[in-house]
């Protein structure tokens, strides 16, 4: 269906791209020092020294979070102008110029442009994961929201295996060729911009924000695939008189404002265990603990494939289940599960010199580590930040959510190294993590699954300790009937919840 067409080519130009940065520098990283050093050598007629090196190589990896950052806290004042499906489109520019820096930085003999294409291409997915989960959370019915909203963690997925897979000697991981694998993300770039233009902007923000009724109907009709959307287009009125302030709401209005004050924390909570939950640190340990089982160093690269691929179908897994099992089990089950491993890997890593097979025990908890990360942690924090939010306040929302993120993710490279000299015991940092992640979405977070957002601020309006302004439209709505009878179907919904 259209739906999931805009949610696959919206994601292959936002989230894959994202993806595929988390891992394709690792391949060519012995590739990239020695193209510094050259260039060091034919501008100043010296080696670099090793501490200049490592400084420029870490600069070239966390400029990318830095530019995340800076495309997170833009994103609202885009799409003020652009819209959703705007955003997107202007956002593949970032990525071609992007790719080009990054392609052409080493025949130009310029180690700056591969510091400035990681930066640009940072802000190119801070914006994308801001603007896509908001995209297709908007365009989606309630009862499938969260499966087609998987498609963003499962295309990170895929893009950190493509990433993988490209990044092998065979392909594209040589001397000769390490730039093309940073052309190739002008490839999704250019497939999107091939795709997007023809789908319909998202309709909630047609309707509620251009004020374009029949455009937003015409969206709608597009992609449900049906004639009569007067239900969805009830159901939108309903949020839009609800709303307290139909005016986009600062990012101050949203911190001030009490009604939305739980939302706020559960997202930012949320978000900040999607970084500190210690899948970031499992990467940088596979190798090492692989030599250590005894791997041949040249077939390590073939073994990591499988955690990208273990990646990308337990996201699969979860965009299956999510509508049945929910957000909330997902989220819990995710997160305690991560806990679990990252205690048994501790165990196993602390006996891995005095047993032999012990490091094949590690090997498999890395590999449980991550697909407890992708059945639900991985994506569904993506989702939530466009379910917990009316439409005047999910922009600034989104922006707080990817200020939150980026800030984690840099934070997690600068004390990682410090983490690292605990040794085998790191872990348990990130276990505390999980664990206290775990604890607060069960006693916080209202399942959101098949819910109208309005359900969703009403089920927040008892944490928050205010009586909705929903509840008293509602019964304003259900004393006059609309002429189609829809209003008292929104009362009965809602009553039930």
């Amino acid at each position: 269906s259209l739906l999931n067409i805009a949610a696959f080519f919206g994601a292959l130009g936002s989230s894959f791209i994202y993806g595929y940065n988390l891992s394709v520098v690792n391949a060519p990283a012995s590739f990239i020092k020695a193209f510094y050093n050259k260039t060091w050598i034919e501008r100043y007629g010296e080696p670099i020294a090793a501490e200049t090196v490592t400084l420029l190589w870490s600069i070239t990896v966390s400029i990318f979070a830095i530019g995340g950052l800076l495309g997170a806290l833009s994103v609202s004042s885009i799409i003020r102008v652009l819209g959703r499906k705007g955003t997107l489109l202007l956002n593949n520019g970032f990525a071609v110029i992007a790719a080009l820096l990054l392609a052409l930085g080493e025949t130009a003999k310029s180690f700056e442009m591969l510091i400035v294409g990681r930066f640009i291409i940072g802000v190119d997915s801070g914006i994308a994961l801001s603007v896509l989960p908001m995209y297709l959370g908007e365009i989606t019915p309630k009862h499938i929201r969260g499966s087609i909203g998987q498609f963003n963690s499962i295309l990170i997925c895929l893009g950190v295996f493509t990433g993988q897979v490209l990044g092998l000697p065979e392909l594209l991981g040589q001397v000769s060729r390490w730039n093309h694998l940073f052309s190739f993300l002008a490839v999704p770039a250019v497939l999107q911009l091939c795709v997007l233009p023809f789908l319909p902007e998202s309709p909630r923000y047609l309707l509620m924000e251009r004020r374009d009724e029949a455009g937003a109907e015409r969206a709608f009709q597009r992609f449900l695939g049906k004639k009569d959307v007067s239900q969805e287009l009830e159901e939108v009125h309903a949020e839009a008189r609800a709303q307290d302030n139909v005016q986009r709401a600062s990012v101050l209005q949203l911190l001030k404002n009490p009604a939305v004050h739980w939302q706020l924390i559960t997202i930012m909570i949320t978000m900040a265990c999607y970084q500190l939950c210690g899948l970031n640190a499992i990467w940088y340990y596979t190798n090492g603990i692989l030599l250590e089982a005894g791997f041949a160093k040249n077939i390590i690269p073939y073994i990591t494939l499988s955690t990208g691929a273990i990646e990308t179908l337990a996201a699969i897994a979860s965009g299956l289940v999510i509508e049945r099992i929910g957000r909330k089990p997902l989220l819990i089950f995710g997160f305690s599960a991560m806990a679990v491993f990252f205690s048994l890997l501790t165990v196993f890593l602390n006996f891995q010199d005095s047993v032999s097979w012990m490091p094949y025990l590690s090997y498999i908890c890395i590999l449980a580590v991550i697909a407890s990360f992708c059945s639900g942690p991985g994506g569904i924090p993506f989702i939530l930040t466009g379910e917990l939010f009316e439409q005047s306040y999910r922009p600034a929302a989104f922006m707080i959510a990817g200020t939150v993120n980026w800030l984690s993710n840099f934070a997690v490279g600068l004390l990682f190294p410090f983490i690292q000299k605990l040794q085998s015991f790191a872990f348990l940092v990130f276990v505390v993590v999980c664990i206290l992640g775990s604890i607060y979405l069960y006693f916080v977070l209202p399942e959101t699954k098949n819910q109208t957002f309005m359900d969703i601020s009403q089920s927040f309006a008892k944490i928050n300790k205010i009586s909705a302004p929903a509840q008293e439209m509602e019964l304003v709505l259900s004393m006059k009937p609309d002429v189609n009878g829809k209003a008292q179907d929104v009362t009965n919904m809602d009553s039930s919840s």
